[in-house]
């Protein structure tokens, strides 16, 4: 029975389904609209703008190969709180765009199937310069932060929701990315699965090394209770779901 679950499983990393998939049946290729770029919010929503790259006035340059060979996944970090602006350079180096809107799809700082970007980006914020402790979700077309909600017990949760990961909690802010598959599958139907996921591996790596700029550390968490991340971020679990997540802090 292992040895079948294995070779399933594993039939996931493969390209194979492209073959068995019909794409003159996909949404996209039955006339059906786009759906949205970004998740809607309600339009008295607190929303916080953010520094555009023109604007940056405190992040430090740094060469690619020195940001490439000194990343490393860091799980201590210092009490140290985030400015605004670093919370701004590191959204925009994972998700911000480039260019103008077009039908259905935007240019961004990372690639991803199709230009689809399937994904989501919320933020638990623990400990950033002129912003109260909650959930925040990133809104890239407009740069901008929107204030979620307030949670009690904020740390402690999210680190229950990573099975007693510490670093979690221990962060100054922490990465969580949504999938809506829908995006993907509107035009890739049963072949999009396969390639949300790598878009999260990219986004993940520009995390990576875009702290490696501003003095901060970064770790990875692919380990997570699914159900009880899902209900932090109350999101239904179906058509939107977490992926993916790192916590950040000054290092």
């Amino acid at each position: 029975m292992e040895k079948n679950l294995l070779r399933q499983y594993r039939s996931f990393l493969k390209d194979s389904i492209r073959k068995r998939v019909d794409f003159s049946l996909t949404d996209q290729n039955r006339g059906i609209d786009p759906p949205p770029i970004e998740k809607p919010y309600p339009t008295d929503a607190l929303r916080i703008d953010l520094a555009k790259p023109v604007e940056w006035k405190q992040i430090p340059k740094i060469d690619l190969a020195s940001a490439i060979r000194n990343r490393q996944s860091r799980r201590m970090y210092k009490k140290e709180p985030f400015t605004l602006e670093e919370v701004s350079f590191l959204l925009w180096a994972t998700q911000g765009t480039r260019g103008e809107v077009e039908w259905g799809h935007a240019y961004r700082t990372v690639p991803s199937a199709g230009c689809r970007h399937a994904l989501e980006t919320y933020l638990t914020v623990f400990h950033v310069e002129g912003l109260d402790t909650g959930i925040y979700r990133y809104l890239p077309l407009s740069h901008q932060l929107l204030f979620e909600f307030s949670e009690k017990n904020l740390a402690g949760k999210i680190v229950s929701a990573t099975f007693g990961q510490p670093y979690a909690g221990n962060s100054s802010l922490t990465f969580i990315w949504t999938a809506i598959p829908y995006r993907m599958e509107w035009r890739y139907g049963l072949a999009a699965h396969r390639v949300i996921a790598m878009d999260a591996g990219h986004v993940c790596q520009n995390l990576y090394l875009a702290c490696e700029a501003i003095g901060a550390g970064t770790c990875a968490i692919g380990a997570y209770d699914q159900e009880a991340l899902d209900r932090l971020l109350r999101i239904d679990g179906e058509e939107e779901f977490a992926i993916y997540m790192a916590p950040v802090g000054k290092v």
